[in-house]
């Protein structure tokens, strides 16, 4: 990795604690002492999966204080988590005191991280293993920031569910990816929704449009299982797919704003244009309807649709339709009986969450983002699978499949057969929606 994404955002906590934010829930304020380590006043941190948004991670976290410090660093790449290291030490050379003992590789490299003496773990690695490294982390009796998709199947949602749990009998913080709920704009457009400015909503838009992301390909040499690694994102069994990979932000923050989550859901999609070997086992269009009355005949839809396919309109935007009037959530604006735009500067949210752990931990509090991880990461992964089935696919039926990406993270080794492999024509296999339920 030769550099860093540059957070964007304003350093200021703006973050307030409140049911408006949606996104934070304080805790024992009182009660848990500062997280510095040994009475150092350190805070020290360990990233989990080295890539752009692991090693963007590590630069928010840093950037929050003087007292956080960077100690252990893993990656299934040995490569990839020396190259954080070492852009991260020319950053902050203050702050990156990572002996190479502490730099870890495999799909081992959790275990090293967590047991370095950490007090917060960053885990952005493939999204297969989020739940479980998120899991065994807070069994460790670490803080964790995981980088969204929290799961990519019904199985690693009830292990995350087990995880948040823990986390709060513990109390550990456990700070979800789902940014959006961080920014100023976000949180202002939806205290506007919630006070009724658009009445009563009717249908939501939501759009991920955009060319293929993460084809990296391979380098002479390299076996197949790395070579999927090096491409987790073109591979359904390490990301879940783009529903779960990239509308799961857009149905976060509509079930944020709408307050509530569907009761079912079918959808429609494939692989039309981008079936060279470097595109794996993904589709590269969605196309998904929510339900929410118990019945499906509510008079409420939100429909959601990801593509990534080169040449094609792009989008990347939700649209609220409801009696009164249209939000839309780039602009953080409303067009209706009273029109509205947020006046202040539009933040990212990636700096804001980090701020807000890492201001919690000084303070003796703590960040608990479980009960929506796990419903929008739910709600994702309903829309998913019901891409990948063509059916109409309920809540509470996927739910309790518990159904899983095979092989389970802890079965994971190095030298295994991944378990999608290419056609004699180099192609890899893809679900065929219409045939008999694969999970």
């Amino acid at each position: 990795m030769s550099s860093l994404p540059t957070a964007k955002t304003s350093r200021r906590q703006f973050l307030k604690h409140t049911a408006l934010a949606g996104a934070v829930a304080t805790a024992g304020l009182a009660a848990n002492p500062p997280v510095h380590a040994q009475g150092s006043g350190k805070i020290k941190i360990g990233v989990i999966g080295c890539g752009g948004r692991g090693g963007g991670a590590a630069q928010q976290a840093l950037s929050t204080g003087k007292d956080v410090q960077l100690v252990a660093v893993g990656d299934y790449f040995k490569s990839r988590a020396t190259s954080v290291k070492n852009a991260l030490k020319a950053d902050f050379p203050d702050q990156v005191d990572i002996p190479n003992e502490n730099v870890f590789d495999g799909f081992q490299n959790y275990a090293g991280v967590i047991g370095a003496g950490v007090d917060v773990v960053l885990i952005a690695g493939a999204a297969k293993f989020h739940p479980f490294y998120t899991k065994v982390a807070i069994e460790a009796g670490k803080h964790v920031f995981a980088e969204k998709p929290n799961a990519i199947d019904a199985a690693g949602i009830h292990v995350l569910e087990e995880a948040v749990a823990l986390a709060r009998r513990k109390n550990l913080s456990f700070l979800s990816g789902l940014h959006s709920r961080y920014t100023a704009q976000g949180q202002a457009l939806v205290e506007q929704i919630h006070n009724g400015a658009l009445g009563e909503i009717r249908a939501i838009q939501s759009n991920f449009l955009r060319s293929p992301y993460g084809v990296r390909g391979s380098y002479e040499g390299m076996s197949e299982l790395d070579f999927q690694c090096y491409n987790q994102y073109m591979f359904a069994w390490l990301s879940g797919d783009d529903f779960i990979q990239s509308l799961v932000h857009n149905v976060d923050r509509m079930s944020w704003a709408v307050g509530k989550f569907p009761k079912a859901a079918y959808g429609m999609g494939g692989r039309a244009s981008m079936i060279d070997r470097k595109y794996g086992s993904v589709f590269d269009h969605h196309s998904a309807v929510f339900y929410y009355g118990d019945d499906f005949s509510d008079n409420f839809r939100l429909f959601a649709a990801c593509r990534t396919e080169d040449q094609c309109y792009d989008d990347y935007n939700d649209h609220i339709f409801g009696a009164k009037g249209m939000a839309d959530w780039n602009s953080a604006s409303i067009r209706g009986e009273k029109n509205w735009r947020f006046a202040g500067s539009h933040e990212g949210g990636h700096q804001e969450e980090q701020t807000a752990l890492f201001k919690a931990l000084r303070n003796g509090g703590r960040i608990d983002s479980g009960d929506y991880a796990v419903k929008s990461t739910m709600m994702a992964i309903l829309g998913q699978i019901a891409c990948y089935t063509g059916k109409m696919i309920t809540w509470d039926e996927l739910y309790n499949s518990k159904f899983e990406f095979p092989p389970s993270p802890e079965k994971c080794v190095a030298g295994m057969d991944p378990p999608v492999l290419p056609g004699p024509d180099g192609v890899y296999p893809v679900p065929i929606p219409g045939s008999n339920p694969w999970w």
